[in-house]
């Protein structure tokens, strides 16, 4: 399947930004079975200075706002073809060894609640069938409503609050999962939608590690492993390190943020 994808970050300021930098996190990954055919990241009242690989592999693309910018838009677009694999990304490589995937990190720190999730778990199942019980069990304890948690919110507070949005259940599964002794990461990418073409955010899931087959994506807030209508762009240890978008700027200016995201099929 080849998917096309239009993303549009749009930043406006009450008054003049003196100096700020960002980091793109916006470039799908290329993999056997995600091949980027085209991908264009176009900046209006900023300036792309440099980019480089992260140690995730990430691509990522630095941009500095241009001096007393009130206005910053950010552009991706492109195309992107997709192979089946029911979730299976394969073996590990990069930069960071595996076990590295087994740390917690202040948003996937295991708590009562995400231990009662494992102890929930039929211990006699083999990895990936009790990977996928852990799945709809996150899927169970977290609803979905939007606008109900923030990017710092952790798997535990998610939990507690039973709503959340996907990067919430990524969280939840991830600590789960190492909690599990399971090497797990957050990914952030695009998911085509089966109602509607328009939406105001990317997608977030997560991915374990499968002993004989490697990677394994599993997207707890809609209770399915990925497929083709899914991009993988960026992965981590949690949302910080895929975050689409991230940095800094000095001065006391007001900030409206939108975000347009179009995701359909060629």
């Amino acid at each position: 399947m080849r998917l096309t994808i239009s993303h549009v970050t749009s930043y406006n300021y009450d008054q003049p930004v003196p100096y700020a930098l960002q980091q793109l996190r916006l470039t799908p990954k290329t993999t056997p079975a995600q091949k980027v055919v085209d991908w264009r990241i176009e900046v209006s009242g900023g300036t792309k200075e440099l980019s480089f690989e992260d140690a995730h592999r990430n691509t990522v693309t630095l941009i500095g706002y241009e001096p007393g910018a009130t206005a910053v838009s950010i552009r991706c677009s492109g195309e992107v073809e997709l192979s089946q694999t029911h979730g299976v990304v394969g073996a590990h490589g990069g930069f960071m060894p595996l076990w590295m995937f087994d740390r917690t990190t202040a948003r996937t720190r295991p708590g009562p609640l995400v231990r009662k999730l494992v102890q929930g778990l039929d211990p006699d199942l083999e990895p990936l069938p009790r990977l996928h019980a852990l799945m709809g069990a996150v899927h169970g304890a977290i609803e979905y409503v939007p606008g109900a948690s923030h990017v710092d919110t952790t798997a535990e507070e998610a939990l507690a609050e039973g709503r959340g949005v996907c990067q919430d259940h990524a969280h939840a599964f991830i600590a789960a999962a190492r909690a599990m002794g399971v090497p797990a990461r957050y990914v952030s990418g695009y998911l085509m939608l089966t109602d509607r073409v328009e939406q105001d955010a990317t997608h977030a899931w997560a991915e374990a590690h499968v002993p004989g087959l490697g990677w394994v994506g599993f997207d707890a807030a809609n209770d399915v492993c990925p497929d083709t209508t899914y991009v993988r762009v960026a992965t981590g240890l949690d949302y910080a390190e895929a975050a689409p978008v991230s940095g800094m700027r000095f001065g006391a200016a007001g900030e409206k943020l939108s975000v347009q995201v179009q995701v359909q099929q060629q």
